[in-house]
């Protein structure tokens, strides 16, 4: 029931008299959030390995690796990069056919999680609309810095003479 059909059906005059009664708890509000289909548009999941080995040895060694596919960025804040949809492959990225990336795959103290990542609205709609919006979504971040400092188009010096929607992802 909406506060305003609950108001009416408690007969108060005003929505504010109708609050105070109506206190919305954590699992009232996933509910709602659920019901409208919130985290199906806005949220993703991506497999990530831990590293048990390297967290118990501590500073050092990336201890997280998040799977993109093609590759494995292990950047902590990873939710927070501006490249995570278009990755600029910066030194956080470790490509899969790498050795590295097969000697990460390969060790047994691995954890596999699936965290939630809630997108932008650029992301969401390069996920429904696809290539054309990836491109746009590339070409907008090719002056933003990557994690490691560099720009995609510093990083890849080819970029500033090949559109960076031609390049390939």
């Amino acid at each position: 029931m909406t506060l305003f059909e609950l108001r009416a059906w408690l007969g108060h005059r005003s929505p504010e008299s109708t609050q105070h009664y109506a206190k919305i708890s954590p699992n009232m509000l996933t509910k709602a959030y659920e019901d409208a289909g919130h985290f199906a548009r806005n949220v993703r999941t991506l497999e990530v390995l831990v590293d048990r080995e390297a967290v118990a040895a501590g500073a050092g060694e990336a201890w997280q690796h998040q799977d993109l596919g093609h590759g494995y960025c292990t950047y902590t804040f990873f939710e927070q990069c501006p490249h995570r949809m278009a990755c600029a492959r910066c030194v956080f990225y470790t490509p899969k056919e790498s050795s590295r990336a097969q000697l990460l795959e390969a060790k047994g103290n691995l954890q596999r999680m699936q965290p939630a990542i809630p997108l932008t609205d650029e992301e969401q709609a390069a996920i429904a609309d696809g290539q054309a919006v990836l491109n746009r979504l590339l070409e907008n971040l090719g002056d933003v810095p990557t994690p490691s400092g560099p720009a995609p188009r510093q990083l890849l010096p080819i970029i500033t003479e090949t559109p960076l929607r031609s390049r390939p992802v």
